[in-house]
C-alpha cells in the first residue's frame, strides 16, 4: 500500500470517529443547551439571596477536593448565601439547563437570581470567598 492510500484510511477511520464523538455530545446536549438560558431555571438560584451553585460529581476528583469546602462555606454563610452542589452525573438535567461542559464548574448569582460570574474546575475555599465578598456577601 502507498503512503497515499494509507494516510487516506487513517484520514477516514479519524473522520469516522470524529463523527460518531459528534453524535455523541449532540444526543447529549441536544436542543437543551442552546436554549438553557431561557428556560425556567427548576435548579437554579434561590431568589432574592446570592447563589453559588456547584455542578460536579461524587466521583469525580477535583468534585471530592471541593466537597468539605463547600460543606464548611454552607454552614459559614447560612442566611447570607445559598451554597448548592448538584451531581450531574446522577442527574444530567442541570448540566444542559447551565450548559455546562467539564466538571466542576461554579456558577455565581446574584440576589436578582442573574449570572454573574462562571468557574470551571477546582476552586479553592479563598477563590470563593474572594467572588462571594465582590458580591457583597461577609
Amino acid at each position: 500500500m502507498t503512503d497515499c492510500a494509507r494516510l487516506f484510511n487513517i484520514g477516514r477511520r479519524a473522520a469516522g470517529i470524529a463523527l460518531a464523538l459528534l453524535a455523541v455530545v449532540a444526543a447529549w446536549a441536544g436542543p437543551a443547551a442552546v436554549t438553557a438560558r431561557a428556560q425556567d431555571l427548576s435548579y437554579g438560584p434561590i431568589k432574592g439571596m446570592v447563589t453559588m451553585i456547584d455542578l460536579g460529581a461524587t466521583e469525580c476528583v477535583p468534585c471530592k477536593m471541593m466537597a468539605p469546602i463547600l460543606v464548611k462555606l454552607k454552614k459559614v454563610y447560612e442566611g447570607k448565601a445559598a451554597i448548592i452542589f448538584i451531581d450531574v452525573w446522577k442527574n444530567n438535567d442541570p448540566a444542559r439547563q447551565y450548559g455546562i461542559r467539564a466538571i466542576p464548574t461554579q456558577i455565581f448569582f446574584d440576589a436578582g437570581g442573574r449570572e454573574v460570574h462562571r468557574h470551571i474546575g477546582f476552586m479553592s475555599e479563598k477563590e470563593i470567598v474572594e467572588q462571594l465578598t465582590r458580591m457583597g456577601v461577609n
